[in-house]
């Protein structure tokens, strides 16, 4: 079964485009990971400093995997675009 990874970002003030962008160019990495079956960006309609990666995988070894695929220096770049931690979540579809 299929796991379904959500992430939700704040960008920073001034930081939204530059959060886009930065997790733009993170999608084709993840996407060419082993084990991923989908990677999508969204924005938050009413809030562009909100935005979300929705993925699919495998299975969560998968992604565990696939995370070491973006090198660290580029984590240190993405501190400074957020406000806070990233908020993170595995889930199973239900049907």
């Amino acid at each position: 079964m299929a796991i379904i990874r959500i992430n939700e970002f704040h960008a920073a003030d001034g930081s939204a485009v530059a959060l886009k962008e930065f997790l733009g160019s993170i999608i084709a990495q993840i996407e060419g990971a082993p084990g991923c079956r989908g990677c999508e960006l969204l924005v938050d309609p009413a809030d562009a400093t909100r935005l979300a990666i929705i993925e699919t995988w495998d299975d969560v070894a998968a992604h565990q995997a696939a995370a070491s695929r973006v090198p660290r220096e580029q984590y240190a770049a993405f501190q400074t675009l957020i406000v806070e931690p990233p908020h993170s979540r595995y889930y199973s579809r239900v049907s």
